[in-house]
């Protein structure tokens, strides 16, 4: 074969990446991390160079933790997935929550609804309300404001509607996923954050994550998060952030969520007939986007026919534009984190761009 034409190396690829990554990031459409790392293909990628122990805030990419925390006390026997949420939480927790048309269906809500987005809860995060107003434009204006998970279930008892009955319609929610991590609080009579730290951070050396405004990192002192941009605001040190909880809460490393990545995708945290109902994703959620049970898959045909040679990934994004995804036909894990909710469409075009440099790879 001509030298012409041979496959890139992964020496290549990186500095492809570099290029390309440098360029957009001086346009202000780059990211700011990036994490690619497959041992099949010989890919060990970072970008910058040395800032895979910079800790940010992951967004909803922290749902797949909660989700395989979920699992993982299912797995012990300590809950029951198709049982009902309510066996787990006070009355008052779920009051008003599932109520459509004058019926509350609040008991026949189960774990696996909540996992799945069907439960039928509204979305306080992103949901509209019925006086027009955002969540997230009082987190913008309140930056001071500090949120409990009891505050934030309160903001969609009194501001939204249940969508539908358990198990009749897809919605993706944040408030489902409150409720989850309330169920875990209640199951291991440990805060949220305790149960993080004792079940992931610790056992798996990631040293530098930890819930926001409820843990601590265990490498001190702990460093400034990552610049977070929404809507053109700075808002790393609001204290409104305190918003996100169970749904999104978490701070960590690209090096930490591919430690975390890595021991998931080896069966180090989930037997393989759990993970493979968290991958099963029959929600449609944005075109191109499906949902499962706490992991998303990307169909990148759905985004433009010429891109349907590309395989599926298996992962999560967080509003940030953060990203946590798996290819399995590489075994390739990609981290990335464009830190500002403007910048989602730039962060799938980086995506596209590390898939079609990994697809030459031989």
């Amino acid at each position: 074969m001509p030298a012409l034409f041979k496959p890139p190396t992964p020496a290549q690829v990186a500095a492809h990446f570099d290029r390309d990554f440098q360029k957009s990031q001086a346009a202000g459409r780059g990211p700011a991390q990036v994490r690619v790392y497959s041992q099949t293909l010989g890919v060990d990628y970072t970008f910058p160079a040395g800032s895979g122990g910079q800790p940010y805030h992951i967004a909803s990419v922290g749902k797949v933790f909660t989700a395989v925390l979920v699992r993982r006390l299912a797995e012990r026997g300590q809950l029951d997935l198709a049982g009902p949420a309510a066996q787990y939480l006070p009355a008052d927790v779920l009051e008003r929550l599932f109520v459509v048309r004058g019926r509350d269906y609040a008991g026949q809500v189960t774990l696996a609804h909540l996992l799945n987005h069907t439960s039928g809860a509204a979305d306080y995060f992103e949901g509209g309300s019925a006086d027009g107003r955002t969540f997230l434009a009082g987190v913008l204006a309140q930056p001071e404001r500090r949120w409990t998970p009891r505050q934030l279930l309160d903001y969609t008892r009194d501001h939204q509607a249940a969508v539908g009955a358990p198990g009749q319609v897809f919605n993706y929610s944040d408030t489902g996923y409150l409720l989850l991590g309330l169920v875990v609080e209640a199951v291991t009579g440990k805060p949220f954050a305790q149960n993080l730290a004792d079940e992931f951070f610790r056992p798996l050396a990631m040293r530098d994550s930890y819930l926001l405004f409820g843990g601590e990192p265990a490498r001190t002192p702990r460093p400034a998060l990552e610049k977070i941009w929404f809507n053109g605001v700075e808002i790393s040190g609001y204290e409104s952030l305190s918003c996100d909880w169970a749904g999104g809460g978490i701070v960590a490393t690209t090096d930490d969520l591919l430690r975390f990545s890595r021991a998931l995708r080896a069966g180090q945290l989930l037997r393989p007939d759990s993970l493979a109902a968290m991958e099963a994703c029959p929600h449609k959620f944005r075109p191109g986007l499906y949902y499962g049970s706490g992991l998303m898959e990307v169909r990148f045909g759905e985004f433009f026919f010429l891109l349907g040679g590309l395989p599926k990934l298996k992962g999560h994004i967080g509003i940030l534009a953060t990203h946590l995804f798996y290819d399995a036909g590489r075994d390739a894990h990609i981290i990335l984190n464009f830190g500002a909710n403007t910048l989602m469409e730039a962060s799938f075009r980086a995506l596209i761009e590390i898939e079609t440099a990994l697809q030459r790879l031989r």
